[in-house]
């Protein structure tokens, strides 16, 4: 029963694009994560993905044009839709999403990072 402290948890890591599980709400998880550089395209078919920025900024790459999203705003990110998110420098990020959400969506390459790990 004690708050949960953001920036004590983004503290608690330095790796990029490897969300950290910070809470669970019934099936769904609560992940931090720090971006920067490019991710890849993908897409997630069975759900959708929130991006919510604590901290700097990020882009989200579309078929059809480039999202910015600077600290204190949020995208949702439609189930099946391909996207690539970016930043040009290090943004802290909250992620939304059910719990096994694979982070590169149907790809399995070097940025897919390992699911359930809290911190």
């Amino acid at each position: 029963m004690s708050p949960i402290s953001l920036t004590d948890k983004f503290s608690q890591f330095t790796d990029l694009w490897s969300p950290k599980v910070i809470a669970e709400m019934n099936d769904y998880q609560f992940k931090l994560v720090k971006v920067e550089g490019e991710f890849i395209w993908h897409q997630h078919d069975d759900t959708d993905e929130v991006f919510i920025v604590i901290e700097g900024s990020m882009y989200i790459e579309f078929e059809s044009g480039t999202l910015k999203l600077n600290a204190g705003e949020m995208h949702v990110v439609p189930k099946g839709m391909m996207h690539k998110p970016f930043a040009h420098e290090t943004c802290h990020v909250m992620l939304v999403e059910p719990r096994g959400v694979v982070n590169t969506g149907e790809v399995t390459n070097d940025l897919t990072s390992e699911n359930d790990v809290w911190i």
